[in-house]
């Protein structure tokens, strides 16, 4: 079908049905732009109008959704990122995820704005689109492949290195639960978008184009880039931070929350042995995501030692904690290797570190023994094992089988009361912050629709000290922490609309913000801040409607017991607990939801224009 490009956007939704090959195009409605904008916004609007509730993650009636923003493509700065939308088998509930790198831009470039894919092909196949136009071709020699050698031997075949892919490993194939949609060496990681792109057997997609974006007012765009490269240059943290980037593990270390020991510690001896500093010298240079003047990647590269050879796009800060923290090691070295192999296998190393501890710590308790591991000895500071454990993880070999459930499903399978060791919200492991001593923080953790993540609600007043309303937050006190989080969440969710990197939205406001989606699309609406919260906070909620229609609830809404019930064992967060029950009951109240089941009111989804979403 012929559909007119519009400013911002290309006006295309790609669908394609994997069962039947089949592909239908439709055009953005004028309801979803205004109301959603895009990114996160058009994601859980299409997820939730698509999908039927208590379908199989894993089954043919599943969709994963590509979308990229409509700042993508342009010349406004760090808007390349790209998220994916699917119902998750890690949690049975809504989920997204996102990821750098080049993609979301040659996504748009291609011709598209949204693909989405539902079905299952009776073959490997992957998705190839081309200056607007699109095949499915065989991937049956690529299945088992790595990442890496996915995206060189697709290029290779379309004849073009410039060609970019969203695509799985070995681990997405297998259906880990916590595998990730890999392009290039950045991740859309959590969740298990793998895992259903693997279920369809959709080895990538493929993406290429030179499609022009048009914008409604190129004069007024130029003008508002200029002054977010200015105020970019400007800011105190910029040349720092563009130097080097998250590869700083200390910073939460001084603050008594680098989890250790699966959750029971929050100081990491030794961790000098790997912090910015030591980082800086086995940098070998730095990368960039599409049009991003930041380039707070790097490429680190282990020069002597056990791990010598070893090199990775990153580490980031969750990747060193994850391969550290959980068994108590501060080896660099065996943080790059663990980040490279992850890449390869198509591994989420957040939930995969979480894995390896869970199993770590079920070793010291005797839950398990060498019979099970299989001769490797997971006794705390011998990091040897943990490559060996992330290889059986993404084949599903030996314990990596159970492990590749996810704690919560493991630890149901294992028994002997492994349940109290499996550190999760909702299904989701805990990133490499432990909340008893950042309260705002973990309950972000605890509301979450997806679970517990820390980039759709990073509590920075807690963690970096930047002020709430003018005022200094103490990260320990429980009052106030309601209006905090959902003031992190629906913040998050308006930037996710765009969609720009959560570490550049530091160095410009949402008025600039605004004035960059206005001058792109012509809508008027999205220069207004109070639009722009309403439409994060409609999101926020639409999400939550989705997983209270899969039956979540209040019961959900929880934190492990030891996060509740044992004080943390050391450092400046020493003795402190979670309080889960006041802060919940402040941020229900904030939020406008039942405080007995969680559920948003009439009155408040009558507010934000989700009245669809109300049961008759």
């Amino acid at each position: 079908m012929e559909v007119v490009p519009m400013p911002g956007y290309q006006n295309r939704i790609l669908r394609v049905n994997l069962t039947d090959r089949t592909f239908k195009e439709e055009p953005l409605s004028d309801d979803l732009i205004h109301d959603y904008i895009g990114g996160r916004g058009f994601g859980v609007k299409l997820l939730y109008d698509d999908l039927s509730p208590d379908i199989d993650p894993l089954g043919e009636e599943n969709e994963i959704i590509f979308v990229a923003g409509p700042l993508a493509g342009t010349s406004a700065q760090s808007f390349s990122r790209w998220k994916i939308f699917f119902k998750s088998p890690l949690t049975g509930g809504y989920f997204m995820s996102s990821g750098g790198g080049h993609f979301a831009s040659e996504l748009k470039f291609s011709g598209f704005d949204v693909v989405i894919v539902k079905g299952k092909s009776e073959r490997p196949v992957f998705l190839w689109i081309n200056e607007g136009k699109y095949e499915l071709r065989d991937a049956s020699y690529l299945w088992g492949m790595d990442c890496d050698d996915t995206h060189n031997l697709i290029r290779e075949e379309l004849n073009n290195p410039r060609v970019r892919l969203a695509c799985i490993g070995p681990a997405g194939e297998n259906g880990v639960k916590f595998a990730g949609v890999f392009s290039d060496r950045r991740a859309a990681g959590r969740g298990g978008g793998g895992a259903v792109m693997g279920s369809k057997n959709l080895k990538a997609v493929a993406v290429r184009g030179n499609k022009k974006i048009d914008l409604a007012d190129p004069e007024a765009f130029s003008a508002a880039v200029k002054e977010q490269v200015d105020r970019y240059r400007a800011a105190p943290h910029f040349k720092s931070f563009s130097r080097t980037g998250t590869q700083t593990p200390e910073f939460t270390n001084v603050l008594g929350i680098f989890p250790t020991r699966n959750f029971r510690g929050g100081v990491l001896p030794g961790i000098e042995t790997m912090d910015g500093s030591v980082f800086n010298e086995i940098r070998a240079r730095n990368t960039a995501c599409h049009n991003c003047m930041i380039h707070c990647g790097s490429i680190s590269k282990i020069e002597s030692g056990r791990y010598k050879g070893s090199w990775s796009e990153g580490p980031e800060y969750e990747t060193i904690w994850a391969f550290s923290g959980p068994i108590l090691s501060s080896d660099i070295g065996l943080t790059v290797a663990a980040d490279k192999l992850c890449d390869d296998m198509g591994l989420d190393s957040i939930s995969t570190g979480n894995a390896i501890g869970f199993a770590y710590e079920l070793y010291e308790k005797g839950v398990i023994s060498k019979e099970d591991t299989g001769g490797l000895d997971l006794t705390y500071g011998n990091d040897k094992p943990v490559l060996n454990l992330i290889k059986q993880i993404a084949l599903r070999k030996g314990i990596g089988d159970i492990l590749a459930e996810g704690t919560r499903e493991a630890a149901r399978r294992i028994g002997k009361g492994s349940e109290q060791y499996a550190i999760h919200v909702k299904g989701l492991e805990l990133p490499a912050y432990d909340p008893r001593g950042a309260k705002a923080h973990g309950l972000n953790y605890v509301t979450l629709n997806i679970g517990a993540d820390h980039c759709a609600g990073y509590a920075g007043q807690e963690i970096f000290g930047a002020p709430f309303k003018g005022k200094a937050v103490d990260r320990f006190a429980i009052e106030g922490k309601g209006e905090i989080t959902k003031w992190n969440q629906d913040d998050r969710a308006i930037w996710n609309c765009g969609v720009m990197c959560n570490f550049a939205t530091g160095y410009i406001d949402l008025e600039l913000y605004g004035r960059l989606l206005s001058a792109a699309t012509g809508r008027k609406e999205f220069e207004d801040p109070d639009y722009l919260w309403l439409v994060g906070e409609r999101i926020f909620n639409l999400e939550r409607m989705f997983n209270i229609r899969e039956g979540f609830g209040r019961k959900d809404d929880t934190i492990p017991e030891r996060l509740q019930k044992e004080p943390m064992e050391d450092g400046p967060s020493a003795g402190k607990v979670f309080e889960i029950e006041p802060l919940l009951r402040q941020y229900y109240t904030v939020r406008g939801w039942d405080p007995e089941t969680g559920i948003p009111s009439h009155a408040k989804l009558k507010e934000l224009g989700l009245d669809f979403t109300i049961k008759a």
